[in-house]
């Protein structure tokens, strides 16, 4: 009995031992990893802006990373989701080096929806938060995340209707607006009238060509029959990079 208590006392000293040099060669290993980052990048296409992150990382320890994922959600202040953007690298073997390039994509035709429509006139911060999960040696899952907040830039900032007047047959509406987005804006725009009574009393379709960090400012005849008492004014945009119909301006 006594022989056993012994080898058992040292199978149990053994596999505290392994488990210490484990958790050594573990912790100098994670010491070991090297991350290198590259030039963010921001590119625009089909109305769909990318902000590209690329970055290397070479894994000098002595154990595998696997099921690395670099995830970035995107919301409103109010909890409405704007993105949810990842990437996964399924393995980094020891000694090996891989490049990385971490896309977060918007699109400005998800903004249509209406829990999202007002980031098309509204400039505001958007709340980020971004978290790294790999697996370790096979075994040790390992976290860590960052919030953080960004500047969101609308393509109809400060859009505003200026006072009405009549000229002959016509009602002359100001339309304003700030493009502070990344994108230019080509395409059309429709405005219609409608009066007291809820009826439409006139309609008119402009063109439209704002650059980036631009303005548009336009006096826009809209032809009439006899005298009529507008107190809405309809907008509706069709252009390259998003649709988005009918914003309503109340009118005095």
């Amino acid at each position: 009995m006594r022989q056993a208590i012994r080898a058992l006392g040292l199978a149990i000293y053994v596999v505290w031992l392994v488990m210490v040099v484990f958790t050594i060669s573990l912790v100098y290993s994670a010491f070991q990893l090297g991350v290198s980052f590259g030039e963010q990048r921001t590119s625009t296409s089909g109305g769909t802006m990318t902000l590209s992150l690329p970055f290397s990382m070479q894994n000098n320890g002595f154990y595998d990373i696997s099921n690395l994922n670099i995830t970035t959600i995107i919301q409103e202040t109010n909890g409405a989701l704007v993105t949810n953007s990842s990437t996964l690298v399924t393995s980094i073997s020891s000694s090996k080096k891989v490049d990385i390039t971490h896309n977060i994509s918007i699109s400005l035709d998800e903004m249509t929806r209406a829990s999202l429509s007002r980031l098309l006139f509204n400039d505001t911060d958007l709340d980020v938060d971004m978290s790294l999960a790999l697996t370790y040696a096979g075994v040790f899952p390992l976290k860590i995340s960052t919030n953080s907040t960004m500047t969101w830039d609308a393509p109809l900032s400060n859009l505003n209707i200026g006072n009405l007047y009549s000229i002959d047959s016509k009602i002359v509406v100001p339309t304003i607006f700030e493009n502070h987005s990344l994108f230019n804006l080509t395409g059309t725009m429709r405005l219609e009238l409608f009066n007291d009574l809820n009826q439409q009393v006139g309609v008119e379709t402009t063109e439209i060509n704002v650059l980036s960090h631009e303005d548009f400012s336009k006096n826009i005849e809209v032809s009439v029959s006899g005298p009529v008492n507008v107190t809405e004014v309809h907008l509706s945009f069709y252009t390259s990079v998003f649709t988005y119909e009918d914003k309503v301006i109340p009118i005095g």
